[in-house]
């Protein structure tokens, strides 16, 4: 198929989004390596904030946060007075995506979105994204939604439940992207555009840091695990993207933002009988933080100047983005805190806002990402100072099955353990983004995030629109 830029397409397209995925770890990935090999590696920039949600709409519609309304993996909703993460339906991101785009020239082509973000309700053919059962006791269990319904139900015949407590926590391991990667090649052959989200780098490389021994296995264990589905794609002559929304680097500082703010007296708190909760509504001034990068919400412009101040003042902050600031980051949207905070290289922002471990909520010592006013990456350790958690993580578990109302409560207080992060623009290219295709025809040294979408169009024969 020939496209408007003189090169050639294949029938069909599969970008895979290697989570984490940089020149340093690719070092580890042979099987990877060989789609750069047969066609170009490129540096790929990403946006602020350099998070999943951010970045995946950027390359899904090729505009910046400002445009397309995802400043982060959550904000404060002003209109709903809550602080809401990991939300999931497809209108939270504003603009045309890039299978849209295909389909003014191509109205019968054919897109599967397996685990890639805002998935709920888009107009993909067919969609594979994690959605967990909330039994009306509390209880959580593993499942996926999917469209067609069908597909559910035929996919867990196949290769089983989607295994949930393995895709996030203290318990992640390959397993779910193992999981990911096997349902990505039953739907591959059906459809024109397959999109793929495989996680598994972001756990070791933020428990541990990206060049500890456990990041280099998981490098080389996910590069095994992927190896089956680069065959897949070759055989059926598809052209294969692979890309990351960000590259995690080596941090050591914990910035307790929220706890600063409190201390200052802007940030309030109310009592109930799971401890201490953010009060946004009577907060001047409050943080939802998201690696290293924190929307912060001031309630009375008056207090901006104030807020300003302190927040430049705290140890392990860089910059301190106001209106202007936030214009020139791609930032300004009224989702955007009114004041954005970005870290230094070695630290990162907690959502802490208790002073005494004491007050904590009772969903501060679990895998809750969606009480939670922030990001939490202390979900992925169990409590090392804890001897017997894992003993009473299994205790829990058989209240579980036994059908009892259960609180898993194994998660560390103390930041310390975490040693990666990102969430800034990168210095460092070895640690920086990275994008592979096997199709030499579009080779190019660099692309900015906003320009992924223009080389998939390219790669589908369409040209990008004006």
């Amino acid at each position: 198929m020939s496209n408007d830029h003189g090169g050639t397409s294949a029938d069909k397209i599969l970008v895979l989004d290697v989570v984490g995925l940089t020149p340093n770890a690719l070092k580890h990935m042979p099987h990877l390596r060989s789609i750069g090999a047969a066609g170009f590696q490129a540096e790929l920039g990403t946006v602020l904030p350099a998070v999943t949600c951010s970045v995946q709409s950027t390359f899904l519609t090729g505009t910046l946060p400002s445009e397309h309304g995802a400043v982060g993996n959550g904000w404060f909703f002003r209109d709903l007075g809550e602080v809401l993460l990991w939300r999931q339906h497809h209108r939270l991101v504003a603009g045309e995506k890039v299978w849209e785009t295909i389909r003014r020239s191509r109205p019968d082509y054919r897109v599967a979105n397996v685990c890639w973000w805002y998935a709920m309700g888009s107009t993909a053919d067919s969609t594979i994204t994690p959605r967990p059962v909330y039994h009306a006791d509390g209880a959580k269990d593993p499942d996926f939604w999917s469209w067609p319904p069908e597909l559910h139900d035929e996919l867990e015949v196949k290769i089983g439940k989607f295994p949930l407590f393995t895709y996030w926590g203290p318990t992640a391991s390959i397993a779910s992207s193992r999981w990911i990667i096997a349902a990505t090649r039953e739907v591959l052959p059906d459809h024109d555009l397959t999109l793929a989200y495989v996680p598994h780098l972001d756990y070791d490389h933020q428990r541990f840091g990206p060049e500890s021994p456990q990041g280099v296995r998981a490098a080389q264990e996910l590069d095994r695990e992927l190896a089956p589905l680069l065959d897949d794609a070759r055989a059926l002559g598809a052209r294969v993207v692979v890309l990351s929304e960000y590259g995690i680097t080596p941090v050591s500082q914990p910035v307790d933002i929220n706890r600063a703010l409190r201390r200052a007296g802007l940030l309030h708190v109310h009592h109930n009988a799971t401890g201490e909760l953010l009060d946004p509504w009577t907060s001047r001034a409050f943080a939802v933080a998201d690696h290293q990068i924190a929307h912060v919400y001031v309630h009375d412009p008056a207090d901006l100047p104030q807020v300003a101040e302190l927040l430049r003042a705290l140890p392990g902050v860089e910059q301190v983005l106001d209106d202007a600031g936030k214009a020139e980051a791609g930032l300004d949207h009224d989702r955007a805190g009114d004041l954005v905070v970005v870290s230094e290289p070695q630290a990162w922002f907690t959502y802490y806002y208790w002073l005494d471990d004491a007050d904590a909520p009772d969903f501060a010592r679990a895998v809750e990402i969606h009480k939670k006013p922030g990001y939490d990456p202390a979900e992925l350790f169990f409590d090392p100072k804890d001897r017997w958690v894992k003993a009473r993580a299994a205790s829990t578990l058989i209240r579980k099955k036994a059908g009892l109302r259960y609180s898993m409560q194994v998660v560390p207080l103390d930041p310390s353990p975490v040693r990666g992060s990102h969430g800034r623009l990168p210095e460092d290219p070895e640690f920086a983004p990275v994008l592979l295709c096997d199709d030499a025809s579009v080779a190019r040294d660099r692309l900015a995030a906003t320009e992924v979408r223009d080389l998939i169009l390219e790669l589908a024969g369409v040209a990008p629109p004006r």
